[in-house]
């Protein structure tokens, strides 16, 4: 069994999805949708694979597709790795893990994602970024993070003591704006400094790091 990942490897979603993928110890299978030219706007993908013409799709062996990557790790997870602790099992724990998730979804990615997008997504298409956005952003994302802290003070994680989806859904962006913007945020306080630390080290990340490195440099030759 080989999962195809129809993505980008410079796409963070698909970055969310194969780290989700080697946390399982699942073989996948990248079949390339080269954003730079267009490939996800084309009319046969949106047709067969994604109406929004966005990454990452998922496709089973037997035909199975499912799109959006929060869906696709929670399904692969579900699926495969029921006790893999990612998503956790107990109805407190599951709710611990879905106010984790939350917090994620509603207090980190959207600043992630705007400071982003005006630091790298639209200087790559050509477009100036509004720096004073990505400030503001950045400032917003720096009180949010004041938030962090107290919960990490109290727990290792943010669903509790045991590493969940909800952590690893910050890895992609989280590094974008850390090491290619100069985000100072997820280094600035002990507890945050001390999660980041440790989910970032982790050896599905790493492996995730190593692969896109690897392909961001093929790019250039």
């Amino acid at each position: 069994m080989v999962l195809q990942v129809h993505g980008f490897l410079l796409s963070t979603c698909t970055q969310a999805v194969i780290t989700t993928l080697k946390e399982l110890n699942l073989p996948y299978e990248i079949v390339p949708v080269p954003l730079f030219a267009g490939a996800h706007k084309d009319p046969q993908y949106i047709a067969t694979k994604q109406p929004f013409g966005q990454i990452p799709v998922l496709v089973e062996e037997d035909g199975f597709q499912l799109f959006e990557s929060r869906a696709i790790a929670r399904y692969v997870i579900l699926k495969y790795g029921p006790d893999s602790g990612l998503i956790p099992k107990g109805l407190r724990e599951q709710a611990l893990f879905e106010q984790a998730a939350s917090i994620e979804g509603n207090n980190f990615y959207p600043f992630a994602y705007g400071i982003s997008t005006e630091k790298v997504f639209k200087p790559m298409r050509g477009v100036q970024g509004d720096d004073a956005r990505a400030a503001e952003l950045t400032k917003a994302l720096e009180e949010k993070l004041k938030a962090y802290e107290v919960i990490l003070g109290k727990q290792k994680y943010l669903a509790g003591n045991e590493f969940t989806l909800a952590d690893l859904l910050h890895l992609p962006y989280g590094t974008l704006i850390t090491e290619t913007i100069g985000f100072g945020g997820l280094k600035a306080t002990p507890n945050v400094a001390r999660w980041w630390a440790d989910i970032s080290s982790r050896e599905s990340w790493k492996s995730t790091s190593k692969e896109v490195a690897a392909f961001a440099a093929s790019l250039k030759k």
